[in-house]
């Protein structure tokens, strides 16, 4: 009868804890955190088979647990603690329990290090807009990987990945100094663990680009890892470059670990049916606009294989906001760009760039907002104009002078057009609080090449360059662009990112060398790296004031000046010579009788009068 007995407890304890569920913590975000902060307030996005039904403790010095969340899927949980300024770096426990279960996860709390994060990039600064796995393949080794979800590479598919990496920049670090780049900025390094997607009927693309992400808190390994972005960073820093970090809030990719287990009903916008967004950032700004046009900006997919994220979700919003932190400690980063800017809750970005500036109050942060016209761009950026909505975003990428420059490239001068597109374009600079913020360029990995978009006029593309380099703004610059690299976007974005010549094993030439580019390669390069050098040591051309004249007759003069230096520059963009009396400038030139001819090294002796050669940019460094 006893052994019976004892045979009826052995089966009910076996039943009970059977009937345990399997409860596991698989992961922690974010995935470390510092001691020192100036947010106390911490919020742990706990993930795991039943995390959700757990109760949680933490027990240190200094950390104190205000609130445990709990979702409708019983796989998360939301950790509120607070960081007192007294608390010591160490490993804190953070234990769940469940019954008689007891699950105990280590988390790391970090000393900051001396490193300084947030410098911010500014007017002074030249930006090096970089796609690592189009520029060089330092590392073979990490091309691909046999457990991701893509495992394909192959550098003469243009929709493929490539293999290059964060180490193929490293290696050419000399290069990019000898550039004049004080600023590098790759595409998102993110991990992009997901299968080829069907870019169209006939072609499948790869998530070399980066704006895919399927894991917050990886850095992809095929461009090196963890390890191989902070080892990045640490020889970057060291050259005396900043680190501009990519971010993207509006979507992730439908491989997202989030995505398959989604916390909430409402961590995605979702629709009855597929919706994509509009695009028509104009529905924000426009005085008369309707809501259900503004939803579909926002909330509409951008692709179907892109979720877009619901930035109204208070848990999803701590967690972007937090990772942007995370990675701005751990990766020494500088300053963000943010992608597609205008399609996220305007909200939610106010509040994730205050957290970014009040802890790192040096830091800059732009946006991309694709909008054709200055006033719609203001509504994006810290701005003069009584917009019912008011954007802290500093600075945000200046579309309307990229398309004004390459329309005073490509038109006949007119009233409208022409040159006089660039003068009207920065003539509306007072509807931002800081035109000095914008970031400017001439192309970027989204667009046709800049040359393919003049023609492929070398004159002319100098006239762009010297525009680029000598007006407002923090002028960025897309890799290849030295070079002359060409293409259209026909028939995909790849055709514009074509490998960079030299990066990769196998390559014919090598145009990270003067000896592998031709004379007309060899003449761009150098023409933009003596703008560049020459800009860098220049204040007033940089940081200094603007005066600009109305163009006459396709001719357009503007100056760049502080107390020490005046800068002019002179442009002709008709096709014959012409001569140019100054007199019409003497508020600006007042005083000066001589001029440096800053790309010639050539002495003016006498300034009252200039020749000014067809379609040429000249710029003058004035002497009294």
């Amino acid at each position: 009868m006893r052994n019976l007995f004892a045979l009826f407890a052995c089966v009910l304890i076996s039943t009970h804890i059977s009937a345990q569920p399997n409860v596991a913590i698989k992961r922690i975000d974010p995935t470390n955190w510092w001691v020192g902060m100036k947010n106390q307030n911490l919020q742990l996005l706990v993930y795991g088979p039943g995390a959700g039904t757990l109760s949680y403790s933490i027990s240190y010095p200094g950390i104190k647990l205000v609130k445990t969340s709990k979702v409708k899927n019983p796989n998360y949980a939301f950790l509120d603690i607070n960081i007192a300024p007294s608390t010591k770096p160490g490993t804190c426990n953070i234990i769940g329990k469940s019954g008689t279960k007891t699950i105990t996860r280590p988390y790391l709390l970090k000393q900051r290090d001396k490193i300084i994060k947030g410098t911010g990039v500014t007017s002074a600064d030249f930006i090096y807009l970089v796609m690592p796995d189009r520029f060089a393949n330092g590392d073979t080794t990490n091309d691909k990987f046999g457990d991701m979800a893509d495992a394909t590479v192959d550098a003469n598919n243009p929709v493929l990945r490539h293999g290059g990496d964060l180490k193929g920049i490293t290696d050419h670090f000399d290069y990019l100094q000898e550039l004049g780049v004080t600023a590098i900025w790759p595409t998102p390094v993110i991990e992009n663990d997901e299968q080829l997607k069907q870019e169209a009927p006939d072609r499948m693309q790869a998530g070399y680009h980066g704006y895919h992400f399927t894991d917050h808190y990886k850095v992809d390994r095929r461009f090196g890892g963890d390890e191989g972005y902070l080892q990045f960073s640490k020889i970057l820093h060291q050259k005396g470059i900043k680190l501009v970090q990519d971010a993207v809030y509006n979507h992730v990719s439908d491989e997202h670990w989030m995505y398959k287990d989604q916390p909430t009903k409402d961590w995605f916008n979702n629709w009855p049916v597929y919706t994509g967004t509009t695009h028509k950032e104009q529905a924000l700004a426009d005085p008369h606009g309707a809501e259900t046009d503004r939803r579909l900006l926002v909330d509409g997919w951008f692709t179907s294989f892109l979720p877009d994220l619901n930035l109204r979700n208070p848990y999803l919003a701590n967690y972007l906001i937090q990772h942007a932190i995370w990675s701005t400690e751990m990766f020494a980063v500088d300053a963000w760009r943010i992608d597609t800017y205008k399609y996220n809750d305007p909200a939610f970005m106010n509040r994730c760039n205050q957290a970014l500036l009040t802890e790192y109050p040096n830091m800059h942060i732009f946006g991309e907002t694709v909008a054709s016209n200055p006033y719609g761009l203001s509504y994006f950026v810290k701005n003069n104009v009584s917009f019912p909505f008011k954007s802290n975003l500093p600075g945000t990428l200046d579309f309307p002078l990229n398309y004004a420059i390459v329309d005073a490239l490509k038109q006949r001068f007119g009233w409208d057009e022409g040159v006089s597109r660039l003068y009207q374009t920065l003539a509306q600079d007072g509807l931002y609080a800081d035109p000095m913020k914008l970031v400017t360029s001439l192309d970027n990995h989204d667009m046709d090449r800049f040359l393919s978009m003049i023609g492929e006029d070398f004159e002319r593309y100098k006239m762009g360059v010297t525009w680029l380099l000598t007006t407002r703004g923090i002028p960025s610059w897309y890799y290849g662009t030295e070079i002359l690299m060409k293409n259209t976007r026909n028939p995909s974005d790849a055709e514009v990112r074509r490998n960079f010549p030299g990066g990769f094993p196998g390559d014919r030439d090598n145009k990270f060398t003067s000896k592998g580019r031709s004379k007309k390669e060899n003449d761009a390069f150098d023409y933009v790296k003596k703008l560049t050098n020459y800009r860098k040591t220049t204040p007033a051309l940089h940081s200094g004031k603007l005066v600009q004249y109305v163009p006459n007759e396709g001719i357009y003069v503007y100056f760049r000046y502080d107390n020490n230096k005046t800068i002019m520059v002179a442009t002709n963009t008709n096709d014959k010579e012409t001569k140019l009396e100054t007199k019409r400038f003497s508020e600006r030139m007042n005083g000066f009788t001589r001029a440096r001819n800053v790309m010639t090294s050539e002495t003016i002796s006498n300034v009252s009068t200039l020749t000014l050669p067809a379609k040429t940019a000249i710029v003058l460094e004035l002497v009294k």
